[in-house]
């Protein structure tokens, strides 16, 4: 006989001596299978709901889409509207603000231009650079409405944006950006080289920055209709 037999034949000895040993290895069997019984239960369950879920996924994925481009369209036409009604106003022309939209992979693009009575503009040229100057006062609202108002203050500051506009044309200008940032809650600081009347009827405040007799640049608080109202 053998080491290796000898081992075998002591465990074989040993448990037949040991019924209560036996039992107990039984026992602990048992468990084991019964966990992995239930193991096995919980992964097939959790592979049915996985293929419920893959078997909608694409009509999910198409429905997402779907709404995406939706919602997308309803705030390009809010924004087509709003800044018509701007270019109208101001311009006393009748031309209209349009976004075409393109939707590929999920990306969307859109292209902007101008139509006057049927026919396409393009908006850096059209009024000599004023419809973009324009155009470029709305879209910069509409992106700051975006913003989390908690990280963002809600401050724009236009530098010369009546710069292509006819004299008799800015107080429109004003207007719209004075009351657009009323509405929307924000503090808006203009710069222009036109005249300080232009602004008088809507600025809150109004400074003039010149150069003195020295040579350097010196800032004038011009008093306002609002901040006087007996002038």
């Amino acid at each position: 006989m053998t080491l290796d037999d000898s081992k075998i034949k002591q465990t074989e000895d040993d448990i037949l001596r040991s019924p209560d040993q036996l039992r107990r290895r039984t026992d602990r069997l048992i468990d084991r299978r019964d966990i992995r019984v239930k193991d096995s239960q919980k992964l097939a369950a959790s592979f049915l709901e996985l293929n419920s879920f893959l078997d909608i996924a694409d009509d999910v994925s198409l429905a997402l889409e779907q709404l995406s481009e939706e919602l997308f369209q309803q705030l390009l036409g809010m924004v087509q509207e709003k800044l018509t009604i701007a270019l109208q106003e101001i311009l006393d022309q009748p031309v209209a603000f349009k976004a075409k939209p393109d939707f590929k992979r999920g990306a969307a693009t859109v292209e902007f231009y101008i139509d006057r009575d049927g026919n396409e503009e393009d908006i850096l040229r059209g009024q000599g650079g004023s419809v973009a100057n324009i155009l470029s006062v709305g879209l910069r609202m509409f992106a700051l409405m975006t913003l989390e108002e908690t990280e963002h203050r809600r401050f724009l500051v236009l530098d010369e944006q009546d710069c292509w506009l006819r004299p008799d044309l800015v107080p429109r200008l004003v207007k719209m950006v004075q009351e657009a940032g009323q509405a929307l809650g924000f503090q808006v600081l203009m710069i222009s080289h036109h005249e300080s009347s232009m602004f008088e009827q809507y600025a809150d405040r109004i400074y003039r920055l010149g150069l003195n007799s020295k040579g350097s640049i010196e800032v004038q608080q011009v008093v306002t209709n609002s901040e006087n109202p007996d002038k």
